[in-house]
């Protein structure tokens, strides 16, 4: 997820949209999001749509995704993918994964991929996913985070800053998993790998339940 409208200058805005579906979308990179994807059914909600790297992935139980994308680049690129996949129906809903214009329990499932290292409030972002989610429902998630390997982790936190600037608030050491329990939600299935650079290698993915409301 990137940052607000408000935030976003020229950079952010037209250019590293390009550079995340370049780095994160494209056939490459489909054998590292289907297993995120595996299990969503119902309505979703998708966090960090991006230009679409996931279009075309979702499971035929999916019946309809709500797209939360703060770049309208992103939006625009997305159109070519959408239009060559009219099911499930997408519909874009909001800019901020902290904000969802949403009801309390109305959606089955949350989808993120590569997004909760961006969002400036991820914790505000969290709870929105679980006032969102249906007693019941679940977040599907694959992310990039701390490593832990420390020494990995060491050199992880002093690129960190330049990350942020260059990677539009991009963090490199947040521990997805445990953000994710401290939301108030439980850790169903976890697999954690790595892949690419270094810093940039420690992966998560997995699901986590809404068990209450």
């Amino acid at each position: 997820m990137h940052r607000s409208l408000q935030q976003m200058g020229f950079y952010e805005e037209r250019v590293l949209p390009r550079v995340v579906e370049v780095t994160c979308g494209g056939k490459r990179m489909e054998q590292v999001r289907r297993p995120a994807l595996v299990g969503l059914s119902g309505t979703i909600v998708e966090l960090g749509f991006g230009s679409g790297s996931n279009v075309g992935l979702y499971p035929s139980e999916v019946e309809r995704v709500l797209a939360v994308e703060p770049s309208t680049l992103a939006r625009e690129r997305a159109g070519t993918k959408i239009a060559a996949h009219p099911k499930p129906p997408i519909e874009f809903i909001g800019l901020d994964g902290a904000q969802l214009p949403l009801e309390d329990g109305s959606v089955d499932a949350v989808l993120s991929t590569w997004t909760l290292c961006t969002i400036p409030d991820v914790e505000r972002a969290l709870a929105e996913v679980r006032r969102v989610l249906r007693v019941g429902g679940s977040l599907h998630f694959l992310e990039h985070g701390i490593s832990m390997d420390s020494k990995v982790a060491r050199w992880q936190r002093r690129v960190e800053p330049v990350q942020k600037k260059i990677g539009g608030g991009c963090h490199l050491t947040r521990d997805a998993p445990e953000m994710i329990v401290a939301a108030g939600l439980r850790i169903d299935q976890l697999a954690r790998f790595t892949i690419g650079p270094r810093v940039f290698a420690s992966m998560s993915s997995g699901v986590a339940i809404k068990d209450d409301a």
